[in-house]
């Protein structure tokens, strides 16, 4: 079993968000900074998860905005579906025709829908006390802080999981080198439809927030029972 693919640093987030709590004005967002999260020390299997998916008007957190959230919480062997959650935002910025190509989220599909500035007080407490998955840090972390600094002019920060990350340190553990290249053999694709495929994991329709949600818990539980002991710290994975 492989202890370790990542060489990410022991972040003390603890120590973070004690931090921003005492610097904080927005009582929502200090309350969210005020409850405990795990020490990052944490055996994973004793750690509680938050699979979370944006999807976006574009790419850019300058310029884009959040259309959709979807979370589930879970850990290392079981997903609470019950406890699922997933938003529709309406969005301060353009929703463009190429976006809608790829979510088939329309404009009519937003109409009624409540900015975030309404909801943002749920999604904090469904985030509350938990350590953050995502594929592809990228998107989640930058598209909240840039929002709800458009809002409430103050931005969030929060540990997450990159199952992405993970499958790209697993691929070029693997497949990587100038031995394998001289073979033909190439790290292969981390999207999350085929990082899950490797796996044995069935096939989701992509770009609907709450089913990549699932579909990113899912692919971590396997990674982690794939390459990891259950008792790897937590602040060994988180960034």
């Amino acid at each position: 079993m492989l202890k370790k693919l990542t060489q990410a640093p022991m972040i003390n987030w603890q120590q973070k968000y004690a931090h921003k709590a005492e610097l904080c004005q927005n009582e929502i967002l200090q309350r969210f900074y005020q409850q405990a999260l795990p020490p990052a020390n944490t055996p994973i299997e004793q750690v509680k998860f938050l699979a979370m998916d944006f999807e976006t008007t574009g790419l850019n957190p300058d310029s884009d905005d959040i259309i959709t959230i979807g979370t589930v919480p879970f850990d290392v062997n079981r997903i609470y579906l019950n406890q699922a959650k997933h938003w529709t935002i309406k969005p301060r910025k353009q929703l463009e025709e190429d976006s809608i190509v790829i979510h088939g989220i329309t404009h009519s599909d937003l109409i009624d829908a409540p900015d975030l500035s309404d909801v943002f007080e749920e999604v904090l407490e469904q985030m509350a006390t938990k350590v953050m998955v995502v594929h592809y840090k990228r998107i989640e972390r930058a598209f909240f802080d840039r929002a709800l600094r458009d809002r409430i002019t103050e931005g969030i920060e929060f540990p997450l999981i990159d199952t992405m990350a993970i499958e790209a340190n697993v691929q070029r553990r693997h497949n990587g080198g100038l031995w394998n290249k001289l073979r033909g053999i190439t790290p292969q694709s981390v999207r999350l439809g085929r990082s899950r495929t490797r796996y044995n994991l069935p096939p989701y329709s992509p770009h609907h927030a709450l089913t990549d949600a699932v579909a990113t818990a899912e692919l971590l539980q396997a990674q982690l029972a794939y390459h990891y002991s259950p008792s790897t710290f937590v602040g060994q994975l988180w960034e």
